[in-house]
Protein backbone atom coordinates (compact mmCIF):
# COMPACT_ATOMS: atom_id res chain seq x y z
CA UNK A 1 0.00 0.00 0.00
CA UNK A 2 1.34 3.15 -1.07
CA UNK A 3 -0.95 5.31 1.01
CA UNK A 4 -1.08 5.61 4.91
CA UNK A 5 -4.21 3.87 6.92
CA UNK A 6 -5.46 7.05 9.16
CA UNK A 7 -7.60 6.62 12.26
CA UNK A 8 -9.53 9.03 13.41
CA UNK A 9 -11.05 9.56 17.20
CA UNK A 10 -13.56 12.35 16.10
CA UNK A 11 -14.65 13.84 19.59
CA UNK A 12 -16.68 16.62 20.55
CA UNK A 13 -13.90 17.93 22.74
CA UNK A 14 -10.81 16.50 20.47
CA UNK A 15 -9.81 14.92 17.51
CA UNK A 16 -6.85 12.27 17.74
CA UNK A 17 -5.14 11.15 14.35
CA UNK A 18 -3.42 8.04 14.43
CA UNK A 19 -1.43 7.29 11.19
CA UNK A 20 -0.62 3.80 10.24
CA UNK A 21 3.07 2.97 11.58
CA UNK A 22 3.65 6.13 13.57
CA UNK A 23 1.04 6.25 16.28
CA UNK A 24 -0.77 9.13 17.30
CA UNK A 25 0.66 12.36 15.36
CA UNK A 26 -2.06 14.95 16.07
CA UNK A 27 -4.06 15.86 19.09
CA UNK A 28 -5.85 18.44 18.65
CA UNK A 29 -9.80 20.46 20.19
CA UNK A 30 -12.21 19.99 17.56
CA UNK A 31 -12.89 24.11 17.40
CA UNK A 32 -12.51 26.14 14.21
CA UNK A 33 -12.28 29.54 13.33
CA UNK A 34 -13.59 30.93 10.73
CA UNK A 35 -14.60 34.81 9.06
CA UNK A 36 -18.33 35.30 9.09
CA UNK A 37 -18.20 37.82 6.27
CA UNK A 38 -16.15 35.66 3.55
CA UNK A 39 -17.01 32.36 5.10
CA UNK A 40 -12.79 31.72 5.05
CA UNK A 41 -11.47 29.01 7.16
CA UNK A 42 -8.91 31.04 9.71
CA UNK A 43 -7.58 27.97 12.41
CA UNK A 44 -8.61 25.00 13.46
CA UNK A 45 -7.66 23.22 16.77
CA UNK A 46 -5.33 24.67 19.66
CA UNK A 47 -5.24 27.84 17.83
CA UNK A 48 -9.15 28.05 17.36
CA UNK A 49 -9.92 27.10 20.73
CA UNK A 50 -7.40 29.98 22.16
CA UNK A 51 -10.16 32.43 20.20
CA UNK A 52 -13.53 31.03 21.93
CA UNK A 53 -15.19 33.37 23.54
CA UNK A 54 -12.53 36.11 22.92
CA UNK A 55 -13.16 36.67 19.33
CA UNK A 56 -14.06 40.25 17.64
CA UNK A 57 -17.41 40.44 16.02
CA UNK A 58 -16.75 39.09 12.29
CA UNK A 59 -15.04 35.66 13.70
CA UNK A 60 -16.78 33.10 15.35
CA UNK A 61 -14.50 30.47 16.67
CA UNK A 62 -16.95 27.11 17.08
CA UNK A 63 -17.32 23.57 17.68
CA UNK A 64 -18.48 21.70 14.63
CA UNK A 65 -19.08 18.34 16.51
CA UNK A 66 -22.05 18.33 19.45
CA UNK A 67 -22.53 15.51 22.08
CA UNK A 68 -20.47 13.40 20.10
CA UNK A 69 -22.16 13.89 16.21
CA UNK A 70 -22.04 16.16 13.47
CA UNK A 71 -23.70 19.49 14.40
CA UNK A 72 -22.58 21.62 11.25
CA UNK A 73 -21.71 19.07 8.71
CA UNK A 74 -19.53 21.48 6.37
CA UNK A 75 -17.47 23.14 9.06
CA UNK A 76 -16.50 19.35 10.17
CA UNK A 77 -15.54 18.18 6.96
CA UNK A 78 -13.51 21.53 6.19
CA UNK A 79 -11.36 20.84 10.13
CA UNK A 80 -11.33 16.92 8.36
CA UNK A 81 -9.67 18.08 5.41
CA UNK A 82 -7.25 19.72 7.31
CA UNK A 83 -6.33 17.34 9.44
CA UNK A 84 -6.10 15.01 7.14
CA UNK A 85 -3.82 17.46 5.05
CA UNK A 86 -0.94 17.59 8.05
CA UNK A 87 -1.04 14.31 8.70
CA UNK A 88 -0.23 13.29 5.39
CA UNK A 89 2.25 14.34 3.40
CA UNK A 90 1.64 14.88 -0.64
CA UNK A 91 0.81 11.50 -2.30
CA UNK A 92 -1.28 10.05 -5.53
CA UNK A 93 -2.99 7.52 -2.99
CA UNK A 94 -5.78 8.71 -1.25
CA UNK A 95 -5.75 7.47 2.34
CA UNK A 96 -8.57 5.13 4.09
CA UNK A 97 -9.74 6.49 7.15
CA UNK A 98 -11.24 4.45 10.05
CA UNK A 99 -13.67 7.23 12.00
CA UNK A 100 -14.73 6.21 15.74
CA UNK A 101 -18.02 6.90 16.59
CA UNK A 102 -20.70 6.63 19.58
CA UNK A 103 -22.34 3.64 19.35
CA UNK A 104 -26.28 5.55 19.73
CA UNK A 105 -25.44 7.32 16.37
CA UNK A 106 -28.43 7.37 13.85
CA UNK A 107 -28.21 5.91 10.43
CA UNK A 108 -28.58 10.29 8.98
CA UNK A 109 -25.70 10.59 11.57
CA UNK A 110 -23.55 7.57 10.82
CA UNK A 111 -23.78 8.85 6.76
CA UNK A 112 -23.03 12.05 7.25
CA UNK A 113 -19.70 10.95 9.05
CA UNK A 114 -18.92 8.79 6.33
CA UNK A 115 -19.64 11.56 3.68
CA UNK A 116 -17.48 13.50 5.64
CA UNK A 117 -14.85 11.00 5.86
CA UNK A 118 -14.66 11.06 1.71
CA UNK A 119 -14.84 14.72 1.19
CA UNK A 120 -11.92 15.10 3.26
CA UNK A 121 -10.32 13.42 0.69
CA UNK A 122 -10.36 9.71 1.76
CA UNK A 123 -10.67 6.77 -0.47
CA UNK A 124 -12.79 4.90 1.91
CA UNK A 125 -14.23 5.79 4.89
CA UNK A 126 -14.79 2.79 7.47
CA UNK A 127 -16.65 3.56 11.01
CA UNK A 128 -15.98 1.63 14.30
CA UNK A 129 -17.93 2.10 17.79
CA UNK A 130 -15.97 4.17 19.86
CA UNK A 131 -16.85 1.26 23.53
CA UNK A 132 -14.89 -1.32 20.57
CA UNK A 133 -11.90 0.99 20.28
CA UNK A 134 -11.52 2.11 23.66
CA UNK A 135 -11.60 -1.81 24.63
CA UNK A 136 -9.04 -2.80 21.99
CA UNK A 137 -7.07 0.53 23.02
CA UNK A 138 -7.16 -0.62 27.03
CA UNK A 139 -5.36 -3.96 26.08
CA UNK A 140 -8.46 -5.80 26.25
CA UNK A 141 -8.58 -9.17 23.93
CA UNK A 142 -12.34 -8.34 22.24
CA UNK A 143 -12.11 -11.36 20.18
CA UNK A 144 -12.40 -14.38 23.04
CA UNK A 145 -16.06 -15.26 24.36
CA UNK A 146 -15.51 -13.20 27.41
CA UNK A 147 -17.54 -10.60 28.37
CA UNK A 148 -15.63 -7.25 29.29
CA UNK A 149 -17.60 -4.03 29.84
CA UNK A 150 -16.31 -0.63 28.91
CA UNK A 151 -17.38 2.90 30.25
CA UNK A 152 -16.20 5.75 27.86
CA UNK A 153 -16.82 8.83 28.93
CA UNK A 154 -16.02 11.65 25.98
CA UNK A 155 -16.42 15.20 25.88
CA UNK A 156 -20.10 15.26 24.08
CA UNK A 157 -21.17 11.49 24.71
CA UNK A 158 -21.25 8.23 27.38
CA UNK A 159 -20.75 4.97 25.97
CA UNK A 160 -21.61 2.04 28.14
CA UNK A 161 -21.19 -1.22 26.16
CA UNK A 162 -20.83 -4.94 27.22
CA UNK A 163 -18.20 -6.47 24.63
CA UNK A 164 -17.53 -10.04 23.73
CA UNK A 165 -16.56 -12.05 20.54
CA UNK A 166 -15.26 -8.90 19.42
CA UNK A 167 -19.11 -7.25 19.09
CA UNK A 168 -21.44 -5.38 21.34
CA UNK A 169 -23.55 -7.10 22.80
CA UNK A 170 -25.50 -4.69 24.82
CA UNK A 171 -24.52 -0.78 25.10
CA UNK A 172 -26.32 2.60 25.72
CA UNK A 173 -25.11 6.05 24.89
CA UNK A 174 -26.15 8.94 26.52
CA UNK A 175 -25.58 12.55 25.66
CA UNK A 176 -24.37 13.61 29.34
CA UNK A 177 -20.12 13.90 29.31
CA UNK A 178 -17.57 16.46 29.95
CA UNK A 179 -19.51 19.11 28.35
CA UNK A 180 -22.59 18.25 30.50
CA UNK A 181 -20.19 18.70 33.79
CA UNK A 182 -18.66 21.96 32.58
CA UNK A 183 -22.17 23.25 32.15
CA UNK A 184 -22.91 21.84 35.84
CA UNK A 185 -20.47 23.49 37.31
CA UNK A 186 -21.44 27.02 35.26
CA UNK A 187 -24.66 26.33 36.62
CA UNK A 188 -23.63 25.44 40.28
CA UNK A 189 -22.01 28.55 40.69
CA UNK A 190 -24.43 31.05 39.41
CA UNK A 191 -26.66 29.59 41.56
CA UNK A 192 -24.24 29.41 44.85
CA UNK A 193 -21.97 32.10 44.11
CA UNK A 194 -23.58 34.24 42.22
CA UNK A 195 -20.65 34.52 39.78
CA UNK A 196 -21.02 33.88 36.19
CA UNK A 197 -17.91 32.05 34.67
CA UNK A 198 -17.22 30.82 31.08
CA UNK A 199 -16.79 27.20 29.70
CA UNK A 200 -13.09 27.60 29.67
CA UNK A 201 -13.06 28.20 33.62
CA UNK A 202 -15.28 25.68 34.17
CA UNK A 203 -13.38 22.77 32.23
CA UNK A 204 -9.79 24.14 34.36
CA UNK A 205 -12.06 23.68 37.64
CA UNK A 206 -13.31 20.61 36.54
CA UNK A 207 -9.52 19.41 35.45
CA UNK A 208 -7.85 20.58 38.73
CA UNK A 209 -10.60 19.80 41.96
CA UNK A 210 -13.34 17.83 40.05
CA UNK A 211 -13.92 14.87 41.93
CA UNK A 212 -17.56 12.86 42.10
CA UNK A 213 -16.65 10.83 45.28
CA UNK A 214 -15.38 12.30 48.83
CA UNK A 215 -11.75 12.90 48.10
CA UNK A 216 -9.40 11.97 50.70
CA UNK A 217 -8.59 15.62 51.51
CA UNK A 218 -10.15 18.34 50.57
CA UNK A 219 -8.87 20.71 47.54
CA UNK A 220 -9.91 24.52 46.90
CA UNK A 221 -9.14 26.89 44.47
CA UNK A 222 -9.85 30.94 43.94
CA UNK A 223 -10.93 32.64 40.86
CA UNK A 224 -11.92 35.70 40.17
CA UNK A 225 -14.99 36.12 37.69
CA UNK A 226 -17.81 38.63 37.04
CA UNK A 227 -20.39 39.42 39.85
CA UNK A 228 -23.83 38.92 39.08
CA UNK A 229 -24.98 41.10 41.42
CA UNK A 230 -22.63 44.44 40.77
CA UNK A 231 -21.37 43.15 37.16
CA UNK A 232 -17.71 44.35 38.68
CA UNK A 233 -15.30 41.21 39.13
CA UNK A 234 -15.24 39.18 42.12
CA UNK A 235 -12.72 36.97 43.62
CA UNK A 236 -14.36 33.58 45.15
CA UNK A 237 -13.47 30.06 46.14
CA UNK A 238 -14.51 26.78 44.96
CA UNK A 239 -14.12 23.62 47.09
CA UNK A 240 -14.16 20.30 46.06
CA UNK A 241 -16.59 18.93 47.92
CA UNK A 242 -18.46 21.83 46.05
CA UNK A 243 -17.68 19.95 43.07
CA UNK A 244 -19.38 16.51 44.27
CA UNK A 245 -22.66 19.11 44.81
CA UNK A 246 -22.13 20.20 41.48
CA UNK A 247 -21.37 16.93 39.65
CA UNK A 248 -24.49 15.28 41.50
CA UNK A 249 -26.64 15.04 38.66
CA UNK A 250 -24.65 14.38 35.46
CA UNK A 251 -22.92 11.52 37.78
CA UNK A 252 -26.31 9.65 38.76
CA UNK A 253 -27.54 9.54 34.52
CA UNK A 254 -24.52 7.82 34.19
CA UNK A 255 -24.62 5.18 36.70
CA UNK A 256 -27.96 4.53 35.93
CA UNK A 257 -27.26 4.26 32.26
CA UNK A 258 -24.38 1.79 33.74
CA UNK A 259 -27.30 -0.20 35.36
CA UNK A 260 -29.41 -0.23 33.01
CA UNK A 261 -26.64 -2.01 30.86
CA UNK A 262 -25.65 -4.64 33.12
CA UNK A 263 -29.88 -5.70 33.55
CA UNK A 264 -29.63 -6.03 29.87
CA UNK A 265 -26.88 -8.16 29.97
CA UNK A 266 -27.02 -11.89 30.01
CA UNK A 267 -25.95 -13.51 33.20
CA UNK A 268 -22.97 -15.54 31.96
CA UNK A 269 -21.71 -12.10 30.59
CA UNK A 270 -22.43 -10.41 33.98
CA UNK A 271 -20.61 -12.99 35.85
CA UNK A 272 -17.55 -12.36 33.47
CA UNK A 273 -17.86 -8.66 33.74
CA UNK A 274 -17.65 -9.28 38.46
CA UNK A 275 -14.68 -11.15 37.23
CA UNK A 276 -12.65 -9.14 34.77
CA UNK A 277 -13.86 -5.62 36.54
CA UNK A 278 -15.27 -2.65 34.70
CA UNK A 279 -12.83 -0.32 32.50
CA UNK A 280 -12.94 3.37 31.90
CA UNK A 281 -11.81 5.19 29.30
CA UNK A 282 -12.05 8.77 27.66
CA UNK A 283 -11.32 11.91 29.30
CA UNK A 284 -14.14 12.10 31.87
CA UNK A 285 -12.97 9.23 33.51
CA UNK A 286 -10.46 10.93 34.86
CA UNK A 287 -12.74 13.32 37.23
CA UNK A 288 -11.48 12.07 39.99
CA UNK A 289 -12.92 9.45 41.95
CA UNK A 290 -15.01 8.24 38.99
CA UNK A 291 -13.78 4.85 39.35
CA UNK A 292 -14.79 4.66 43.33
CA UNK A 293 -18.56 5.96 42.76
CA UNK A 294 -19.04 3.22 39.89
CA UNK A 295 -17.27 0.60 42.21
CA UNK A 296 -19.66 1.37 45.00
CA UNK A 297 -22.69 1.33 43.17
CA UNK A 298 -22.10 -1.77 41.00
CA UNK A 299 -20.24 -3.85 43.83
CA UNK A 300 -17.76 -4.30 40.73
CA UNK A 301 -14.31 -3.46 40.66
CA UNK A 302 -13.60 -0.52 38.01
CA UNK A 303 -10.44 0.95 36.96
CA UNK A 304 -9.10 3.66 35.01
CA UNK A 305 -7.57 2.61 31.79
CA UNK A 306 -3.95 3.81 31.12
CA UNK A 307 -3.77 6.67 29.14
CA UNK A 308 -7.35 6.97 29.39
CA UNK A 309 -7.72 10.11 26.94
CA UNK A 310 -5.74 8.08 23.78
CA UNK A 311 -7.57 4.91 24.72
CA UNK A 312 -9.56 5.18 21.49
CA UNK A 313 -7.20 6.76 18.87
CA UNK A 314 -4.73 3.45 20.48
CA UNK A 315 -7.45 1.22 19.70
CA UNK A 316 -9.07 3.00 16.19
CA UNK A 317 -4.99 2.08 15.03
CA UNK A 318 -4.78 -1.47 16.16
CA UNK A 319 -7.90 -2.21 14.20
CA UNK A 320 -6.14 -0.33 11.17
CA UNK A 321 -3.83 -3.78 11.42
CA UNK A 322 -6.59 -5.60 10.48
CA UNK A 323 -9.12 -3.41 7.98
CA UNK A 324 -8.58 -5.80 5.34
CA UNK A 325 -9.33 -8.63 7.15
CA UNK A 326 -12.28 -7.76 9.98
CA UNK A 327 -15.54 -8.79 9.44
CA UNK A 328 -17.75 -6.20 8.53
CA UNK A 329 -19.51 -6.89 12.67
CA UNK A 330 -16.59 -5.18 14.30
CA UNK A 331 -14.89 -2.73 11.79
CA UNK A 332 -18.27 -1.11 11.44
CA UNK A 333 -21.30 -0.90 13.69
CA UNK A 334 -22.05 -3.88 14.86
CA UNK A 335 -25.49 -3.80 14.26
CA UNK A 336 -25.45 -3.20 10.35
CA UNK A 337 -23.14 -3.82 7.29
CA UNK A 338 -20.18 -1.41 6.05
CA UNK A 339 -21.34 1.89 4.41
CA UNK A 340 -19.38 2.99 1.01
CA UNK A 341 -18.63 6.30 0.06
Amino acid sequence: MFSKDIGIDLGTASILVYVKGKGVVLREPSVVAMDKNTGKLLKVGAEAQAMLGRTPGNIVAIRPLREGVISDYDMTERMLKEFVRKVTSFTLFKPRLLICVPSGITEVEERAVVDAGIQAGARRAYLIEEPVAAAIGAGIDITKPDGHMVVDIGGGTADIAVISLGGVVESASIKIAGDKFDEAIIKYIRRRHNVLIGERTAEELKMQIGCVFPPEEEKSISLKARSLMTGLPQVFTVTSSEMIEAFEEPSTRILEAIHGVLERTPPELVADISNNGIVMTGGGSLIQGFDKLIESHTGIETHVADDAISCVAYGTGKSLESLDAMQDGTINLSRRKQLNG
